[in-house]
């Protein structure tokens, strides 16, 4: 008998061993999986920022399911809110019916919304995921507008729906158009800085005003205040503002997609409240269902010429997301952990920039908040090619270290931080020096 037919036959019943498990999660899961490939552990407890393996290590996790958890693993608020729900008898999934768990949840959602979307603003309960209320943004403007065409920029990632994947660029025919999106150490103009981002606009706004452009009409924009999959890349506030204007003048509806960037992660409330701007839709997921499956979709009420059933999903009603949600909206708000991000992150980034001067093998460090990235180059070369290879070895040798780091960016070279919103001052100094530990290892190992 082969050892997956043996693991077939095996009874449902839980194993102690890690290493059984990883092998027959191995066996039994698609080749499609991904961070189980990286991160080769298996959690059995948690709480905070700490994740206990079933082997008995524990792991500072900087990864927190990949900005999910904006309090971190198993906070108190979030288990009363779900415990609350649970013992009340109330149904635990309801379509889109009314009910007060869901009232208060729209009710918190709202408050924290920018003021300008908040007083005309409608809600969109979407299925599960991020990339459900990105297809559900994409359809409502394309109805809304009557037109065909979507603006998406270089570098974005909004799902691994159709319509999300073709926006982020993963599909090769689609009706969408990619624009620059401004960065300063990979400037797509070779300037960088603000003449870079404004070179960015300048290119919309030609193409846009082009008779011969060749551009499908665009029924949207959309883009993110941090690209996070793209390697964490901050937009310059002026950039936004900029894309705002361009796109209220021509009556673009201009989509923010909030689902990584959102609830305090980048020092603000929203991506898009560092520059100030109001969006026509955000796109909302991750930390707003304090750990569980949500995604809304919340926009201006003009867009809403929706017929009755148009855009529907089963798992809308998650009664035990939606408490959960709520909580963590109220704890974020009430305990100012946006600006606790933004403090915090300034003096982490502030850190890393000078182990950047002391590792040429760090091509550049950037972020905001608690959304931090280090770009691994190949130091011995003239144009710092980026080195997913060393970036590799970092995220070993931090996992060996006990510190959880996921990679990103075009080139996969990026080591992204993500911890909570919660983490400690000497959480933070922890989660620092096993980076840097990590980094000096993997540079001897390259460079003996």
């Amino acid at each position: 008998m082969t050892e997956q037919a043996a693991a077939a036959a095996t009874p449902a019943t839980p194993a102690a061993a890690p290493e059984g498990i990883l092998r027959r999660q191995s066996l039994r899961e698609s080749a499609a999986r991904t961070y189980a490939r990286s991160l080769p552990i298996v959690p059995v407890r948690a709480r905070g920022l700490t994740i206990e393996g079933a082997d008995g290590r524990r792991y500072l996790d900087c990864l927190s399911g990949a900005g999910t958890l904006a309090l971190g693993h198993n906070h108190p608020v979030v288990l009363e809110a779900i415990r609350t729900v649970l013992d009340s008898g109330a149904p635990l999934q309801v379509l889109d019916l009314a009910t007060p768990v869901k009232d208060a949840f729209t009710t918190e959602l709202f408050a924290s919304l920018p003021p300008g979307l908040a007083a005309d603003a409608r809600i969109q309960f979407c299925g599960p995921a991020g990339t459900d209320a990105v297809e559900a943004a994409l359809k409502l403007v394309h109805t809304a507008t009557g037109r065909t065409g979507l603006l998406a920029f270089t570098g974005g990632y909004h799902g691994m729906t159709a319509g999300a994947l073709a926006a982020s660029g993963g599909a090769r025919e689609s009706r969408v158009t990619r624009l620059p999106y401004p960065q300063d150490y990979r400037c797509p103009f070779g300037v960088g800085g603000s003449e870079g981002a404004a070179l960015a606009a300048r290119w919309t706004e030609n193409l846009l005003d082009d008779p011969k452009g060749g551009i499908p009409e665009p029924a949207g924009m959309i883009l993110e205040a941090v690209q996070g999959e793209g390697g964490v890349l901050p937009a310059p506030d002026d950039w936004l503002r900029r894309m705002r204007e361009i796109t209220e003048a021509r009556g673009i509806p201009l989509i923010a997609d909030e689902v990584q960037t959102g609830v305090g992660r980048t020092g603000t409330f929203w991506g898009v409240d560092h520059a100030g701007i109001v969006p026509d839709v955000m796109v909302l997921s991750k930390a707003i269902g304090g750990s569980l499956p949500l995604a809304v979709l919340v926009y201006r009420s003009g867009l809403d010429v929706w017929e009755p059933g148009a855009h529907a999903g089963t798992f809308r009603g998650n009664q035990l997301a939606m408490a959960a949600g709520a909580a963590t909206l109220a704890f974020v708000r009430q305990n100012r952990l946006a600006e606790r991000a933004a403090a915090l992150g300034e003096r982490m980034l502030a850190a890393l920039h000078g182990l950047a001067a002391a590792h040429p093998c760090i091509g550049d460090v950037r972020g905001r908040g608690l959304m931090i990235g280090l770009e691994l180059v190949d130091p011995d070369s003239a144009e710092h090619t980026a080195s997913p290879a060393l970036a590799a070895a970092v995220r070993q040798e931090c996992l060996d270290r006990g510190l959880i780091v996921e990679l990103g960016g075009r080139h996969s070279a990026v080591v992204r931080l993500l911890p909570p919103l919660t983490l400690t001052d000497e959480q933070a100094v922890a989660v620092l020096d096993r980076l840097a530990d990590a980094v000096a290892a993997a540079a001897r190992t390259r460079h003996p």
